[in-house]
C-alpha cells in the first residue's frame, strides 16, 4: 500500500471529486483515478461509487479512511522527526479564527517570520468546528479555536482571553430595546462558528425568539450590515471598538459568564512536535502572557 496512493484517496473522500482533489495535490485527474485504482486493488474492495457529479465513498471506503489520514501522517512525522535537527524549518500550517486573525496574530506572525525564516508558514481561516476538525483530520498542524473544545484526540491550550460584545446599530440604546424587536436578525459567520451559538444562547436566555441568522464570510461585512441597521452581531470588542468610537455601531458589555471566552492552541496529541512548532507555541505564549495576565 502506497502511501502517496492513501493521501490522494483522502483528498478524493474529502472533495467528493477526483477533479478537485487533483487540483489540491497540482497533478492531473487521470494520475489520480490511476492511484484510487491501484489502491482498490491493493485492498480488494471498491472505495468510491462513481457518478455524473463525482464520486461517493462506499462503506468499505468510509472504514478506511481514518486509518489513511493516520497512515500518512504517520509516515510524514517520521520524515520530520529523522529530518528534525532543532532549527525550526520545513511546512508549519495553521488555522485561525478570521476575528483572531484580525486582531491577534498579525504581531506574532511578524515575530516568528522574522526570527524563524526557514519556516514556510501558511494560514486557514475558519470556524471552530472547522478548525478542530481539520487538525483532527491531519488537514492542519494546529490552530486557534474559542473554547471550549472537548476531543479525545486534540490537546488544548489557552493562549487569551476575550471579551464578547452584543454589537448592535446605534440606534438600539440598551438591551430592552434589542428583546424589543419583534423579527431580529443576527449577522453572522457560517454555522460551526462558537460565538455565533453564543449569540443564539445568549438572545434565547433574553427570552426571544429564535432569530433570522444571515450568513457573511468576513468581519468588515458583518459589521458593515449591523451599522446598516439590518440586525446584530457578537463578536470580540477589540475587533469592533473602532466602528463603536467612530459611531457606526453601539456594544453593549455583557457580564462575564456571557462575555469571557478563551482562544485556545489546538494539536493533535499524537503528532510529533517539530521545532517549528515548538518555537511557535513558545512565541504565541510570550506574545499573549500579557493579555492572559491582563484578564
Amino acid at each position: 500500500m502506497d502511501v502517496v496512493d492513501l493521501r490522494v484517496f483522502e483528498a478524493v473522500a474529502r472533495h467528493g471529486s477526483m477533479n478537485r482533489a487533483a487540483v489540491e495535490l497540482h497533478t492531473v485527474q487521470s494520475n489520480v483515478t490511476v492511484r484510487i485504482r491501484s489502491l482498490e486493488r491493493d485492498v480488494g474492495v471498491t472505495l468510491f461509487q462513481r457518478h455524473a457529479h463525482g464520486v461517493s465513498m462506499t462503506a468499505a471506503g468510509q472504514r478506511m479512511l481514518p486509518f489513511a489520514a493516520r497512515i500518512a501522517k504517520m509516515v510524514s512525522d517520521a520524515k520530520l522527526a529523522a529530518r528534525d535537527d532543532g532549527t525550526p524549518g520545513g511546512m508549519l500550517s495553521l488555522g485561525t479564527l478570521e476575528t483572531t486573525a484580525a486582531l491577534r496574530l498579525p504581531p506574532i506572525l511578524r515575530n516568528f517570520a522574522d526570527a524563524n525564516p526557514q519556516v514556510k508558514l501558511s494560514l486557514t481561516t475558519g470556524t471552530s468546528c472547522s478548525l478542530a476538525s481539520d487538525v483532527a483530520e491531519y488537514r492542519l498542524d494546529g490552530a486557534f479555536v474559542a473554547g471550549p473544545i472537548s476531543h479525545p484526540d486534540l490537546e488544548a491550550e489557552s493562549i487569551f482571553r476575550e471579551e464578547l460584545v452584543l454589537v448592535t446599530p446605534r440606534c438600539m440604546r440598551s438591551l430592552d430595546h434589542v428583546e424589543s424587536i419583534p423579527d431580529l436578525k443576527i449577522i453572522v459567520f457560517r454555522l460551526g462558528c462558537s460565538y455565533r451559538r453564543r449569540l443564539e444562547n445568549l438572545l434565547v436566555e433574553m427570552g426571544m425568539q429564535t432569530a433570522t441568522p444571515l450568513e457573511f464570510g468576513s468581519i468588515d461585512a458583518i459589521v458593515a450590515c449591523v451599522a446598516a441597521g439590518i440586525g446584530v452581531t457578537l463578536l470580540p470588542r477589540g475587533i469592533v471598538s473602532v466602528a463603536a468610537k467612530s459611531g457606526q455601531v453601539r456594544l453593549h458589555t455583557l457580564s462575564p459568564d456571557k462575555a469571557l471566552v478563551d482562544t485556545l492552541f489546538i494539536r493533535r496529541r499524537d503528532a510529533f512536535m517539530t521545532s517549528a512548532m515548538r518555537a511557535f507555541q513558545a512565541a504565541a505564549r510570550c506574545q499573549f502572557a500579557p493579555v492572559m495576565a491582563a484578564a
